[in-house]
């Protein structure tokens, strides 16, 4: 109750403080889930510069991302919206579908800086050829791989179903504690919902057709279920394997391949003292993995259409109510502001502007060189090569979700709530079914939720 009470509290007063604020001649609110101090700091600093510039005022209000929607519902029916706010692409669809989001703005925003430049816009259109939140950083799934141990047996890029397969199979050696692969397989996860996903979409498959019927239980489904399990029953680790297992088993050199985010790249670098590599390679030099891992951001399965990667990323929204200023700071965050953002959390904010018209490749080139790490910092740069940096890069520009591009937001939290698919992913690994009755299990599963929903 004492939880609740406050959450409630916390609506009450920032609906009240909005209110006061749209009722004068006021600066810019600018909403902020980043509430860490450092990223506070950070985003205040990048506020100033702004301001400096342009003498135009902005006033920050640091959101948590928990309560974030209902904030804004709660602003919604106050008439008190805010002008900017810093979001996860998983609320666009419904607020665009809400009146919250002005893909006017957006659109205008994205085509003035060169669209042809951002990554990520598959998941933020509005239907009608225009966009309804503006990418700014994000994260895609990777498979990452010993290169030193592919080259010494002779084994291909594993950017295909088959040859992820293969060299998992050519690889795995259980007796003596090391596997093929290491990937999640906790039925309580949200990371194994994001895991299967990345392979679900190599396979062609999604959430819903455009519709919005459920599309799970199919041939392609059912392929990529088989595929999961059969690449982590028979070729990974025994037993629950969760986020920090996972990368415990890669930086101990006892697996050739993991499935993680971006997040691992500072740690296998060495930079982060509570996950340190500690391979045998690694005593010598804790950056071992580093540089001797290959990447592949997006690869596919045999009845996919094109290689798909898992992604997530993060916006800028600006709401229906916005003045013509809010266009002018989102287009400063994304251009004299854009480093300075990038540089709170380098692995974990990837650049969704890529670069400039005159520079295609500026703020990438600009990210490589951003000190990251915990309890070291350094440039990625100095642990990855070009050619990986590239890479990742080019696996940013075609970042997919489930129900994203057909507007299924909703259904997508409600899936991810409900964790159906990790559960039924278990059960298959336990025996309990077969990859055919876990497709039409996770089918009237989510119908289930979809009909919740419509209630």
């Amino acid at each position: 109750m004492k939880k609740r009470f406050l959450v409630l509290l916390t609506l009450l007063l920032i609906v009240v403080l909005s209110g006061i604020a749209q009722a004068q001649d006021r600066p810019l609110i600018f909403w902020s889930t980043e509430e860490q101090p450092e990223r506070a700091a950070a985003t205040q600093a990048i506020i100033q510069r702004f301001t400096e510039a342009t003498g135009i005022q902005v006033s920050l209000v640091l959101t948590n991302e928990d309560i974030l929607d209902s904030l804004m519902a709660a602003n919604l029916a106050a008439g008190t919206l805010p002008d900017v706010m810093f979001h996860p692409v998983d609320y666009a669809a419904a607020w665009y579908s809400e009146g919250i989001l002005s893909s006017e703005a957006a659109t205008a925003i994205i085509n003035e800086l060169g669209a042809e430049q951002f990554s990520g816009l598959g998941l933020v259109g509005d239907g009608m050829g225009g966009y309804v939140t503006v990418p700014t950083d994000g994260w895609g799934q990777l498979l990452i791989y010993r290169q030193d141990l592919f080259d010494a047996a002779g084994l291909e890029r594993p950017d295909t179903f088959e040859k992820i397969l293969a060299a998992a199979e050519a690889l795995n050696d259980p007796e003596n504690n090391f596997y093929g692969v290491v990937a999640a397989t906790d039925p309580a996860a949200v990371f194994t919902q994001q895991t299967f996903e990345h392979i679900a979409l190599a396979n062609g498959v999604t959430l819903t057709d455009a519709e919005g019927g459920v599309t799970l239980n199919t041939p392609a489904m059912v392929e990529a279920l088989d595929f999961y399990t059969t690449l982590t029953g028979q070729y990974g680790p025994p037993g629950i394997v969760d986020v920090a297992g996972s990368r415990a088993t890669y930086f101990a050199g006892q697996a050739a391949m993991i499935i993680w985010s971006p997040f691992i790249l500072d740690e296998m670098a060495g930079l982060r003292d509570n996950a340190l590599p500690n391979c045998p390679e690694c005593a010598a030099d804790v950056a071992y993995l580093a540089k001797n891992s290959g990447f592949v951001p997006a690869f596919q399965g045999p009845s996919g259409t094109a290689p798909a990667q898992y992604g997530q990323i993060s916006s800028m929204g600006i709401s229906t109510s916005a003045p013509a200023a809010a266009q002018e700071f989102v287009k400063f965050w994304l251009s004299e502001g854009y480093l300075d953002w990038l540089a709170v959390a380098p692995e974990g904010k990837f650049p969704m502007r890529r670069g400039t018209p005159d520079n295609p490749t500026e703020f990438i080139e600009g990210w490589s060189t951003l000190p990251a790490g915990v309890d070291r910092k350094a440039p990625l740069g100095d642990f990855y090569s070009q050619e990986v940096i590239n890479t990742i890069a080019e696996g940013a520009a075609g970042f997919d979700r489930w129900g994203f591009p057909q507007g299924q937001g909703l259904l997508v939290s409600g899936v991810y709530q409900d964790l159906i698919v990790p559960r039924t992913v278990a059960d298959i690994l336990s025996g309990a079914l077969t990859a055919e009755e876990a497709a039409a299990e996770i089918q009237l599963g989510v119908e289930e939720i979809q009909a919740a929903q419509a209630e």
